[in-house]
């Protein structure tokens, strides 16, 4: 699995994420490559240099189109061409995604069907460059995951084809709304757009999660200027993850638990005060909280305002089931806000299984430390179940099936996992 980290805080555009992807040692025959199969050989041309901008290095892209071009396209038009391009499934599933956001942000902004927008800059060439050139190089990549940082709104006003438009423009703030990507603010920023309706398009559609992990192995930085003058160096950074380096072994891979040490996961912590939630309705919380996909849930006494007591409720949550959770807890809690903050943690291999014993059959888990050593964790529910059936003392029935399991109890195991 190959990961990237976007640093966007001078903002986000489609030839920033592009000239990035170069400095990342892409190809440019893979974009021309893609870009020819889409019918645009001979239409335009790029430039992608060494430039710096307040003494930051970096690439920058420049586009010229080598042909004339319409006022404006409508989706269809583009979504036939797109469909038909020559392309592997994976680079045209990216690049429809991409263009579909768009055509649903701008028809939201009009106020028309999907069928019926038509864009201006987002039919031009250069946007096409720009989009299927980075789709194209995520696929040259083999990246399957993306975290990016909130990036920053912009303000002031732009000159558009519709006239003056305040900043965000209302395409990136319907991109921002539907896709529940999070603007941060930017008033230490000169005004002006900072990420543009490509751009945030292309992290919308692509990015799994808004939040920095919380621990960067990177492997290697690209970086892309932008083409404004900022009173600060104006660039982003794409940071491609080397997750081998997660395991503190020589191993060859995170993925096989049977050779990796242990594994780097990162996590969402998710934290709520709450004191006005009844004990029944805090144990419905729990459980569907653990059904939505938290990994763990807890809760303590915590002393809050007015001299209330109150409830601190955590879960743990992989980034891929935040969004599930949130709904949870404001579904079933009565907090009216919600605490979140990235953490990782260190995993050991397991496998579960069982072992016949003279007692009965008692499952299991083996442990690997990073030692080599081997332990087991019984489930405690069987001994339990044991006890009560033949009246013997809990500890009794531990020590008896560790004692067989160490003196050659049968024992069935599964693969290796985390």
């Amino acid at each position: 699995m190959s990961q990237l980290y976007i640093d966007c805080h001078t903002g986000v555009a489609g030839d920033m994420l592009l000239s990035a992807m170069f400095d990342l040692a892409v190809p440019e025959e893979v974009v021309h490559r893609s870009l020819s199969q889409l019918g645009l050989k001979g239409c335009y041309k790029f430039v992608c240099s060494e430039a710096s901008s307040r003494g930051m290095r970096g690439l920058r892209t420049h586009v010229q189109t080598l042909e004339p071009q319409p006022m404006a396209r409508d989706w269809s038009s583009i979504r036939a061409d797109l469909v038909a391009a020559a392309w592997p499934d994976g680079l045209r599933e990216r690049v429809l995604q991409v263009f579909t956001a768009l055509a649903k942000a701008e028809s939201q902004v009009h106020g028309c069907s999907i069928e019926r927008v038509h864009f201006h800059e987002v039919g031009a060439i250069d946007a096409l460059v720009d989009v299927v050139g980075v789709c194209a190089a995520l696929e040259h990549l083999g990246i399957t995951q993306i975290s990016c940082m909130p990036p920053p709104a912009g303000h002031g006003s732009v000159q558009g084809a519709h006239g003056e438009l305040p900043v965000p423009v209302p395409a990136v703030l319907e991109l921002a709304r539907l896709h529940r990507v999070p603007l941060q603010g930017s008033r230490n920023l000169p005004p002006g757009e900072l990420t543009t309706p490509t751009g945030l398009a292309l992290i919308a559609t692509q990015v799994s999660s808004f939040v920095q992990p919380a621990i960067l192995p990177v492997a290697a930085i690209g970086i892309g200027l932008g083409h404004r003058q900022l009173d600060c160096p104006n660039f982003l950074r794409v940071c491609l993850l080397d997750t081998s380096s997660r395991a503190r072994v020589d191993t060859s891979s995170l993925t096989n638990p049977a050779s990796a040490e242990m594994l780097w996961q990162s996590i969402v912590v998710q934290e709520a005060w709450i004191d006005d939630i009844t004990a029944e309705d805090l144990a419905l919380l729990g459980e569907e909280l653990r059904n939505a996909g938290a990994l763990d849930v807890s809760w303590s006494s915590v002393g809050m305002k007015k001299g209330r007591s109150g409830v601190e409720i955590t879960a743990l949550v992989l980034p891929e089931y935040i969004e599930e959770l949130r709904r949870v807890w404001f579904c079933f809690g009565s907090t009216l806000g919600l605490r979140e903050r990235q953490q990782g943690r260190w995993l050991l291999p397991r496998r579960e299984g069982q072992v016949c014993t003279s007692l009965g059959v008692v499952r299991l888990k083996q442990v690997r430390r990073p030692s080599k050593r081997l332990t087991f964790k019984l489930e405690h529910d069987d001994l339990v179940q044991i006890s009560r059936a033949m009246v013997i003392p809990l500890e009794t029935v531990r020590q008896i099936v560790m004692h067989e399991l160490k003196t050659g109890a049968d024992l069935s195991l599964r693969d290796w996992t985390w």
